[in-house]
């Protein structure tokens, strides 16, 4: 297929079909499951005409011409948003590739080079046809529900595309009328419209996020996150490497909190581990199909450290007739599983068909590793939205809450178990919970601490109701309140707010994606409201009391490792926590410092009978 690349100097490309990977779409699975794989040659062992090169960051234009020149290969960036990784494609003859490959790693300036491989699409609400969506409530989504719902999250698919818009000759399924989007791009044909002539990447977005309570077609599992649709995928299912690596880098970059890679093939390449990689150390959640080769071997990039690979069960919670497996295995999700339970044994989404696309929009059951993929992005979605923003605690309550399938703990076919959004839900409920609780209780230990070693007059007139208040709204919430709320749980800000700790309400207000910023997860807010009502009497207890329990707070998400405090490197880890100890320490000595500072110019008042 031809491609337009925006630099002037750069030339087009084409894909060669016969290149395509041996995974198939989801949805047409049931047309090969039963060949003989010995029959014929993988498909991604074909010649290849496309070549992927990694430059150097500090390659020049000019380096990418001699490059060029040197390798003769017209070399051009793979998309707009290319230019910062250096990512070039060419082409090449096939009868040249591992010769021409064997050049380009002689050059210093080459970090990566390899053929471009293809990748293939990896086949109680009042929603009317919630009923036959078995795999909602083998999840435990229904439980769920009542604590979380995605709110806030961002999830990339990376995929077919996605009906999500009414533009040119696309539509947007109906239900996905109420489901929120953020910007997507399309890396096929380089344009900022991700729309879906396939069908498989809408299926997997509607898994994930479909319009719920509605009163139209079905459920999405966490139906309030917010979907970035992004095409790698081409109307026949296949994509190129360079494509999805520089999809996963986009992702990791604008914001997205988890991806969903629903797509695979047998054939590594090093440049999309590392995209995952990178995605990954910005503490995005990775979640990618195992396979659909039923056999023991998890297909890329489910197979690249970093990710979270996921093989399929049926209705019957047995693996999936056609499920890869195998020793990356995370966990197992219900993906269908038509031999065993029929038509109806598949996953039921609202999509499109290839041949309809703009025209309607159909009610579809599609099986494969790529439905269960989307169940487990949206878990971490649901678990993310309560407070858990590390990635690597997100992972781990999703493997510690998972229901064994086969021998205990981990199994090469079910991974962890069975994935169950019921019981990673309270898990991350109790997390955060137990983040609060704990403050309250350090709050008020360090509260009886303190005082103890104060001058009895410097405590006098502060009154303790006002500090054990101040103490709690910011250590722990009003959390006892939440029963009282008459504002329903999906739209109550102000409920949230009121019951939640104030170190969290940037979670609120802001959302996961920019919330715990290293100036919120710090002393500073605290200080600034000592200093700015260090001489307002009436408030010096309440000013005490949160400046305590925002010291506790900070101390315990530091213990609990459920936090990953933006603009500190790494996710989560020895610097997430030395900022939150070290800025905690900070605040309880500032609020010694203002007991004492208050004490002084009360005293000072009352020599000149004007005290404050």
């Amino acid at each position: 297929m031809p491609r337009t690349k925006t630099p002037p100097h750069l030339t087009p490309h084409r894909h060669r079909p016969s290149a395509a990977l041996g995974l198939m779409a989801a949805a047409l699975i049931p047309s090969f499951a039963h060949a003989n794989p010995e029959a014929q040659t993988p498909p991604w062992l074909a010649p290849h005409e496309s070549l992927l090169v990694d430059l150097k960051d500090d390659a020049s234009d000019e380096d990418a011409k001699e490059i060029s020149a040197i390798a003769r290969v017209s070399l051009h960036l793979n998309s707009i948003h290319a230019a910062d990784e250096q990512f070039f494609v060419g082409d090449v003859e096939p009868s040249e590739l591992d010769a021409t490959i064997a050049r380009l790693r002689q050059d210093p300036r080459v970090e990566n080079v390899e053929p471009n491989y293809v990748y293939e699409a990896l086949g109680v609400p009042n929603d009317p046809m919630f009923d036959k969506q078995w795999s909602m409530k083998m999840v435990g989504a229904p439980a769920a529900w009542a604590r979380a719902d995605g709110r806030g999250v961002i999830v990339a698919v990376i995929d077919t595309g996605v009906a999500y818009e009414n533009y040119k000759k696309f539509r947007r399924v109906e239900d996905l009328a109420g489901t929120r989007f953020v910007k997507g791009y399309d890396f096929v044909h380089d344009t900022e419209h991700a729309n879906d002539d396939h069908g498989h990447g809408t299926h997997v977005a509607g898994t994930i996020a479909q319009t719920t309570n509605n009163g139209v077609g079905v459920a999405g599992l966490a139906y309030g996150a917010t979907i970035m649709p992004l095409k790698v995928l081409s109307k026949r299912g296949a994509g190129t490497a360079a494509d999805i690596a520089d999809a996963i880098r986009y992702a990791a970059d604008e914001g997205a909190q988890v991806i969903n890679l629903s797509l695979g093939g047998g054939m590594r390449s090093f440049i999309m581990e590392a995209a995952v990689a990178y995605a990954r150390k910005k503490n995005v959640v990775v979640v990618c199909a195992a396979g659909n080769n039923a056999r023991a071997r998890v297909e890329f990039p489910a197979a690249y450290k970093g990710a979270f690979a996921v093989s399929s069960v049926g209705p019957d919670r047995k693996l999936a007739f056609y499920s890869s497996y195998g020793k990356q295995l995370s966990i197992a999700a219900p993906g269908g599983d038509k031999q065993s339970g029929g038509e109806s044994g598949a996953i039921l989404q609202n999509t499109i068909l290839p041949s309809e696309v703009g025209a309607t929009d159909r009610y579809l059951y599609f099986q494969g590793t790529s439905m269960a993929t989307p169940h487990v992005a949206a878990a971490a979605a649901l678990v993310i939205s309560q407070g858990v923003t590390s990635a690597d605690k997100v992972e781990q309550i999703l493997k510690d809450t998972a229901v064994d399938a086969g021998p205990a703990d981990w199994d090469e076919r079910y991974g962890f178990g069975i994935l169950n959004v019921d019981r990673a839900t309270e898990v991350a409920s109790s997390a955060v919970g137990g983040t609060s609780n704990g403050a309250l209780a350090l709050a008020l230990l360090l509260g009886v601490l303190g005082i103890r070693r104060l001058p009895s007059r410097a405590l006098r007139g502060w009154g303790i109701t006002a500090t054990i208040v101040g103490a709690i709204a910011t250590s722990c919430g009003f959390f006892f309140l939440r029963p009282l709320m008459p504002i329903d749980r999906s739209d109550g800000v102000l409920a949230s707010l009121a019951t939640m700790p104030l170190p969290s309400w940037d979670f609120v207000l802001l959302g996961p994606t920019y919330a715990t910023t290293a100036l919120w997860a710090s002393a500073i807010p605290a200080a600034l409201l000592i200093i700015g009502l260090l001489r307002v009497r009436a408030l010096r207890g309440l000013v005490l009391g949160a400046a305590i329990g925002w010291a506790a707070y900070l101390f315990m998400a530091a213990v609990e490792g459920t936090q990953d405090v933006r603009l500190i490197p790494g996710s989560a880890g020895f610097l997430d926590r030395a900022w939150l100890i070290g800025n905690a320490a900070i605040l309880v000595g500032l609020a010694r410092l203002f007991v004492r500072a208050s004490f002084a110019i009360r005293e000072k008042g009352s020599l000149h009978g004007t005290e404050p």
